[in-house]
């Protein structure tokens, strides 16, 4: 089965945007350039200018942010007002959409002057070059991240993230409450939003308006981090299972061994699937917990399903050895 609908690309993010989402983590300070804030970037990499500062620009790339280490501070510290002022107004006809100064080391003069002519921001940070640049590229990478949403209910189950998926009014939201009530975590309730992560990944979370809250046919919103403590709250989960609930009639078959594996595909990932069909007097919590303790033991590398299909094998061998 396939997830239908379509992805979200994101093609660029404003730089006021990163400044405010990862000031805290990147220890950014705005030096100069406040009216660059409106500018985008729009690649998910930073590039260091290294030989670019001497006037090779055949291969800068502009549309990255512009990290300024030790070395191209020691540089630019070489140069001549004049030298410098000459490249970093090459960069600024590039329309760079900003520039990180690494280690706390203290822009030129001419540096803030052409920060705040052309408006590109410029910040500061006291890490280190490489830190920056890993820190960074794991953030960004979040952020250009295709996105879809999906109508579900996503849980983390023992460790394992649970999407469940279903018409309206099936009872997803009941069985997830219940599964809250036995100690694991909401992640997101009726609209869940999915990120393709370094395209092997999907990582599933929920707005921020309604992150951790429910709503239960019958009773109406509630706040699950005030009824049943913040530890049953998650902001994100990968996804490694889904379940469907389907309504059961006559003539429907239900996998009984276990032994072929279904998938459910999003974003051209291919998600272990099981489908749960609703009758009278089933327990659909209790099911879906050991459906993802099962997926839980699979990941570990033991198959209850093909251990079984095993012995039954190895003893028919020997019955007919007898």
């Amino acid at each position: 089965m396939k997830l239908r609908a379509q992805p979200k690309i994101v093609e660029s993010i404003e730089v006021e945007s990163f400044y405010s989402k990862f000031e805290n983590s990147l220890k950014l300070s705005l030096v100069a350039g406040d009216e660059g804030l409106k500018k985008v970037i729009k690649e998910k990499s930073i590039n260091r200018p290294g030989i670019a500062l001497s006037g090779f620009l055949n291969f800068f790339a502009a549309e990255r942010i512009q990290l300024f280490g030790a070395g191209e501070m020691a540089y630019m510290e070489t140069l001549s007002h004049a030298e410098q002022e000459d490249i970093l107004l090459k960069f600024a006809e590039l329309e760079i959409p900003c520039i990180i100064v690494s280690r706390d080391l203290e822009p030129t003069r001419i540096m803030i002057e052409i920060s705040n002519r052309y408006d590109i921001s410029l910040f500061r940070s006291p890490m280190s070059s490489k830190d920056i640049v890993t820190a960074a590229t794991v953030l960004l990478e979040y952020e250009f991240a295709p996105t879809v949403t999906e109508h579900g209910t996503m849980l983390d189950i023992k460790g394992i993230g649970t999407f469940l998926r279903g018409k309206s009014g099936i009872g997803k939201s009941e069985c997830a409450l219940a599964l809250i009530e036995r100690g694991h975590s909401l992640v997101a309730d009726d609209l869940t939003y999915i990120k393709l992560i370094n395209e092997k990944e999907l990582l599933a979370n929920s707005s921020e308006l309604n992150r951790g809250y429910m709503e239960c046919r019958g009773i109406g919103i509630i706040n699950v981090g005030e009824l049943f403590g913040i530890r049953n709250v998650r902001l994100e989960k990968r996804i490694d299972l889904v379940v469907s609930f389907n309504e059961w009639a006559p003539g429907h078959e239900e996998d009984r061994t276990g032994l072929e594996e279904s998938y459910f595909t999003i974003m051209g990932i291919d998600v272990p699937h099981i489908e749960i069909f609703i009758r009278p007097g089933r327990d659909l919590a209790r099911l879906v917990e050991v459906a993802a303790m099962v997926r839980a033991a699979k990941i570990m590398g033991h198959d209850s399903a093909n251990d079984f299909n095993q012995r039954l094998i190895d003893h028919m061998a020997n019955q007919s050895r007898a």
